[in-house]
């Protein structure tokens, strides 16, 4: 028996989501379907809210409900060390390893001109900008050590070698070909407590 026109569609649209494959993405939407009619208006509300209210900060260009992100707002961050990213999930990654109190930059991707992502589309000159306006004493480089994660660290390094006292990068606690989404708190504290210097 053929599916009706609407599971189908719900099916494909899950199958969209990384790392849902089309078995599971049918287990979902069976499940959605299988759900009482509130839950299921509820998690449409909290998908539609979150894509109409959810911005990128217009400080640091990572997740947030208003204009500037609590991390930014936060005057008990240091703001003269920026962690800088490739990714917003990266944020929160960090945070919950509770190893970091400073400030974070997000590149909104790497340096891939196989892909066609030049430096130029990517979040650096917003970077300059802060770095050329603010005393930042040390900016870490958490790029993924991934090949286009080390080709845009090095990129940074060469940019910024001579405006900031120190760059560092998140040790090799951080497995090579790894995403930083997908590393634990300990691994992260590891990787951040034994940063090099790039300088």
């Amino acid at each position: 028996m053929k599916l009706p026109q609407p599971i189908l569609q719900l099916i494909e649209e899950l199958a969209k989501l990384p790392g849902v494959g089309r078995k599971t993405a049918k287990r979902l939407a069976f499940s959605i379907l299988l759900k009482p009619e509130e839950e299921s208006a509820a998690l449409a509300k909290a998908i539609t809210a979150a894509k109409t209210t959810i911005r990128s900060c217009q400080v640091c260009h990572g997740f947030s409900d208003s204009e500037i992100c609590q991390i930014c707002s936060d005057p008990r961050r240091m703001n003269d060390v920026i962690c800088v990213v490739e990714d917003p999930r990266n944020i929160f990654t960090i945070e919950n390893s509770n190893v970091f109190q400073g400030v974070y930059h997000v590149l909104q991707g790497a340096i891939s001109p196989l892909h066609g992502i030049s430096p130029d589309k990517l979040r650096i000159n917003e970077l300059a900008q802060r770095v050329e306006k603010n005393n930042i004493r040390e900016l870490i480089l958490s790029t993924n050590p991934t090949l286009e994660g080390e080709a845009t660290a090095h990129y940074l390094v060469d940019l910024f070698k001579d405006k900031v006292k120190k760059i560092t990068r998140i040790a090799r606690g951080m497995p090579a070909g790894a995403d930083l989404e997908f590393a634990d708190s300990n691994t992260l504290a590891r990787a951040f407590e034994g940063r090099t210097d790039y300088t």
